[in-house]
């Protein structure tokens, strides 16, 4: 269960466009968070009466009470959090007082503070990721079709910013996809194997067995199974695996989904156009913009995307049995690596069901170099001709005289004696010099 934005987040998106409105940044926000916490508690005690090591009664009075975020004052907890340096002391002060005199005793017992907190975490991370995956299946399924479509659709390749050799608008299209099936796969893995968080003060769930339990070992897989979530192996305070595990499936989401944005980029320039978002946006002062707000956005997740991810890898050195500082250093980089990877897929799944595909300026574009976007193919077809010297010679030669006389590399060749007897349109033609490029991408649009 999520809940809705957080009335004090709506405004801290003013500056965060890429997430606003997204399902993600609902997901992540205050009252989500307060949620998952309460979520956390609740299971707990569920858990310990499952076992028999608290009455039903009270399990289902610390649910009934937990399940009314409202009576939690948000701003009132973030404030009462710096006694304790974090957010779990004093909800478990005012969850004991809701639930009443009788059944207080049940809240957060034998727990600590940071097994609610990072249960918490895994639970929004869970919620989060079940909203990103269907926005990744939506841009993969746009992608394949353009794909399809675009499979034979010649344009020019590119490498180190310069013209190169013939390719597909297909192939390109099929590439991003399997970038965003990466992402997907990878987000998945993740997903399945988030866990649930408890050992008690130092990991060793030491307090349950003084609360009676016969084997607190199996309180773990209990409490797990009351949220959804893997059962631990082990407490994993100090063992921050599942945290660097969620850092990096998002932050190569968001590169993943940067590069598809960064292309769009390029390819929207208006001095090459061979693309455009379906919605560009104004300009406050140029009315005849259209912006690729789309793709502006994605890059700059993709840019903040690994500077975040360094802070919860930096966490992996998390000291003792329970850590200060590195534990409570991964709270808010998470929470915003969870928001910039879910708006990226969000605007990304709007990018590629709007993309304008123009594959008439695609072709105009294959001939800007009068015909040397094929030399590679020249070079070796003339090779059994004229030897090699003489053809690279030749080839050099007529790559100059194509600006300096503004004529076309198959004029030019045409003039050439011993070349008469070649077909040099078929060879001239960048459209038949796109090698593999349809196989290529048939084969990457096999991949479900």
């Amino acid at each position: 269960m999520t809940s809705p934005a957080d009335p004090a987040d709506v405004g801290t998106s003013l500056l965060a466009p890429g997430r606003a409105g997204s399902p993600a940044g609902a997901a992540t926000g205050d009252h989500a968070y307060l949620r998952a916490l309460l979520d956390a508690e609740a299971a707990l005690t569920r858990a310990q009466a499952a076992l028999g090591l608290a009455p039903a009664a009270a399990a289902a009075a610390v649910t009934e009470a937990a399940g009314d975020p409202a009576r939690f004052d948000v701003r009132s907890l973030a404030e009462r959090a710096r006694g304790g340096g974090n957010p779990v002391i004093p909800l478990v002060a005012d969850l004991t007082g809701a639930v009443g005199e009788e059944y207080g005793p049940y809240v957060h017992r034998g727990a600590t503070s940071q097994d609610i907190m990072d249960t918490a975490t895994m639970l929004v991370a869970a919620r989060t990721l079940d909203l990103l995956l269907p926005d990744l299946t939506r841009t993969e399924r746009a992608l394949a079709v353009l794909a399809a479509e675009h499979r034979d659709t010649a344009m020019p390749g590119r490498t180190l910013t310069q013209h190169a050799v013939p390719t597909t608008f297909g192939l390109k299209a099929a590439g991003w996809r399997a970038l965003v099936l990466d992402a997907r796969d990878r987000v998945a893995a993740v997903r399945d194997t988030l866990p649930a968080q408890l050992g008690g003060a130092a990991g060793t769930l030491a307090a349950f067995g003084a609360y009676g339990a016969p084997d607190p070992m199996a309180l773990p897989a209990a409490y797990a199974r009351e949220l959804g979530l893997r059962a631990p192996l082990l407490p994993w305070h100090t063992l921050r695996t599942p945290v660097a595990d969620l850092a990096g499936a998002l932050t190569f989401t968001a590169g993943a989904l940067g590069k598809i944005a960064a292309d769009v980029l390029t390819l929207s320039r208006t001095e090459i156009g061979e693309v455009a978002e379906g919605g560009g946006g104004g300009s406050s002062a140029m009315p005849h913009k259209a912006n690729p707000v789309r793709s502006t956005l994605i890059t700059a997740a993709a840019r903040r995307a690994p500077q975040l991810a360094a802070v919860l890898y930096g966490s992996l050195t998390a000291g003792d049995e329970r850590p200060a500082g590195a534990w409570h250093a991964e709270w808010e980089p998470l929470r915003d690596l969870l928001r910039l990877a879910g708006g990226a897929a969000r605007d990304t799944a709007e990018l590629a069901e709007g993309l304008r595909v123009r594959p008439d300026v695609m072709r105009a574009h294959l001939g800007l170099t009068h015909g040397l976007i094929v030399s590679e193919r020249l070079a070796a077809e003339l090779t059994p001709v004229l030897g090699r010297s003489r053809a690279r010679a030749l080839l050099t030669e007529l790559a100059a005289r194509t600006y300096a006389e503004d004529r076309t590399l198959g004029e030019l060749l045409a003039e050439v004696p011993e070349l008469r007897d070649l077909d040099l349109d078929a060879l001239t033609d960048p459209v038949r010099y796109t090698g593999s490029a349809g196989a290529l991408t048939d084969r990457a649009l096999e991949r479900r």
